[in-house]
């Protein structure tokens, strides 16, 4: 999949209310049909809780597409029993289901094959060191599954923090989510019919959509898949970051060239409606170009290259919208040797953008 446009967004968004009426809570938020007739859900502080003293509640949306995503948050106040499906995705050729296993710690991906996640506290037992449980089930017209935990792709140790499975023989489209065993307590259920998106393609919060992911990453997308020379064989995918963290400490696992990008700040100098259902927002967005060479003078030369290959790839391939996503101001600031034993580079990038966006799906 790849980054969520401004057309892509959570279709329904369950914030601990009742899932048949979620028209209030914003607009295009369609609400959840309950399957069955189980009556054991109910509001319980902030949370829809389902318990299984009859026969719990399935709920779920019918979509026309055929990749999906599910995002919740809950918490266990009796574990389920071993089988009992949480979630589910079925595009109607493949399905894919989220299972509760014996215990009050672990998960399992259900589909061609079966994965088990590792411990996850899933009743929150460890009282002030609990850490909330939200889980993300995605589904693609291909078949490919994939559970992430916590909203993590890769751990400290760059390990892969999902579970994927090839989807079984799927019946009917559908989006689902619930229990009919033990009673959980369903903090949060997002659901989008419009792809499989992982945490860095979709955030709940529009606004994280709207400026890491859709200026930040996107960015460093676009300039990982540049064809332009030096950019393509000069600088390695693996060294064109994101810059969560450009400490020299940091930055030194990387060996040069590398290209870190940040967003550095963004502003709303004016609403375009009244009621602000329409904004401007401007994103200063920042390059570091880092190089090391044999002398500063092929250090120096060969970041230039790069710099100029990295803007030209940018400045031709985004901001092109007009009215609602422009590439309006940059500055470039290059480095010079100060140090007689200085044979490291680093050219600076500033970028503007000036983009329009619908406040409304929030």
């Amino acid at each position: 999949m790849a980054i969520a446009t401004t057309n892509q967004y959570w279709t329904s968004r369950m914030n601990g209310g009742n899932p048949a009426s979620l028209t209030e809570f914003g607009q295009d938020n369609e609400s959840f049909t309950l399957t069955g007739t189980g009556s054991d859900g109910s509001a319980v502080g902030d949370s829809w809780q389902i318990a299984s003293a009859g026969s719990g509640q399935l709920w779920s949306v019918t979509p026309t597409t055929n990749e999906y995503s599910i995002i919740v948050c809950f918490k266990y106040t009796a574990t389920p029993a071993d089988g009992t499906v949480l979630l589910k995705l079925d595009n109607g050729t493949h399905k894919a289901e989220v299972q509760a296993t014996s215990d009050a710690n672990k998960v399992k991906l259900v589909g061609t094959s079966t994965v088990t996640s590792r411990e996850l506290d899933l009743s929150q037992a460890d009282s002030f060191d609990a850490v909330p449980i939200i889980l993300r089930l995605t589904l693609d017209s291909t078949g490919k599954a994939r559970l992430y935990m916590r909203e993590i792709i890769e751990d400290s140790d760059a390990q892969t923090n999902y579970l994927e499975v090839t989807g079984s023989t799927g019946s009917s489209k559908t989006i689902q989510w619930g229990n009919t065993d033990g009673t959980i307590l369903w903090n949060n259920v997002y659901v989008t019919n419009m792809g499989a998106f992982s945490p860095d393609e979709l955030s709940t919060s529009s606004f994280v959509s709207d400026s890491l992911l859709r200026m930040g990453l996107s960015l460093v997308e676009r300039l990982k898949d540049s064809k332009r020379f030096f950019l393509k064989n000069m600088v390695n995918n693996s060294s064109i970051v994101y810059g969560y963290d450009i400490s020299s400490q940091m930055v030194s696992r990387l060996a040069p060239p590398t290209i870190h990008v940040i967003l550095q700040s963004l502003e709303s100098p004016e609403f375009d409606t009244l009621g602000g259902t329409r904004i401007t927002q401007n994103y200063q967005v920042i390059l570091f170009i880092t190089t090391r060479g044999t002398d500063y003078e092929n250090s120096y030369r060969t970041a230039m290259e790069i710099a100029g290959d990295a803007f030209d790839e940018l400045y031709t391939n985004t901001g092109l919208q007009g009215t609602t996503d422009s590439l309006i101001d940059y500055t470039i600031n290059f480095d010079t040797k100060t140090d007689d034993d200085e044979v490291i580079c680093v050219h600076r990038m500033e970028l503007t953008y000036m983009r329009r966006l619908n406040m409304l799906h929030r």
